[in-house]
């Protein structure tokens, strides 16, 4: 029996990084899960993937900053699976990295739509479907940057991702006694598209503790502990999975 056994899950941001990683992990370990990511070919990869290895899987090509995309996903897990258990909101983008007198409202808004605003739209679908059972994970993909520290040129990205932690915040004190977890995950310099050439990832290395990034599977691996029933007391966090950052800050 795996971890998430007879259990659904929602992963957005799954073609790729940590979202490709949960999908995999989350699988192996019994779950049936429903994917997102805007990249259809990169999708189906994963799904393949997947059911080679005997996993249940579904996809949803689409943007997950609207909420025509979030509304699929769960009509999709309850309509395939019978329901949802888990939702990883993991979907984001780094967005414009210019000091912020310098930012475009546009780039602003496209940043937050789809880091921040992505996961008010999916929670505000999952819920409903998660009261149903009785009880449900909700897991948010935030960042060190702009919870414990900040860096030259990255404020709208720590913006967006600091806001998570409100809607965690705000979820827990809604829905908890109802049996909804709701935590964020606040990954350091993880080994992704995100992170840029290798001297940007050598440069990222120095700011942890550990000295080096993340493997996307390390940071699944946490993932899976805030979606297990090994956190069933874990309500309203923050996990850093982020090799000893903020310790050192």
């Amino acid at each position: 029996m795996g971890m998430l056994e007879n259990k659904v899950a929602i992963i957005t941001g799954a073609s790729s990084g940590i979202g490709r990683a949960a999908a995999l992990l989350f699988s192996a370990e019994g779950a049936a899960v429903v994917l997102n990511a805007r990249g259809k070919a990169a999708l189906e990869t994963v799904s393949e993937e997947i059911r080679a290895a005997g996993g249940r899987v579904r996809i949803v090509v689409g943007d997950a900053s609207l909420p025509e995309t979030h509304e699929e996903l769960v009509a999709d897990a309850v309509s395939s699976f019978g329901g949802l258990d888990i939702a990883f909101n993991n979907a984001a983008t780094i967005g414009p990295i210019k000091p912020l007198a310098d930012v475009a409202v546009s780039e602003w808004q496209e940043t937050l739509a789809t880091t921040l605003t992505s996961a008010f739209l999916g929670s505000r679908c999952q819920i409903p479907a998660m009261l149903k059972r009785g009880n449900g994970t909700i897991i948010f993909t935030s960042s060190f940057v702009g919870t414990s520290v900040g860096l030259p040129g990255m404020a709208v990205y720590a913006a967006a991702k600091a806001g998570l932690m409100g809607l965690v915040k705000g979820i827990t004190a809604d829905y908890a006694a109802q049996g909804i977890r709701a935590n964020a995950l606040l990954p350091g310099g993880t080994d992704t598209a995100m992170a840029g050439d290798e001297a940007q990832k050598q440069w990222a290395a120095g700011l942890h503790a550990m000295k080096r990034i993340a493997h996307p599977d390390e940071i699944a691996r946490a993932a899976l502990f805030l979606a297990s029933p090994m956190s069933s007391f874990v309500a309203g966090s923050a996990l850093f999975a982020d090799g000893g950052n903020a310790a050192v800050k």
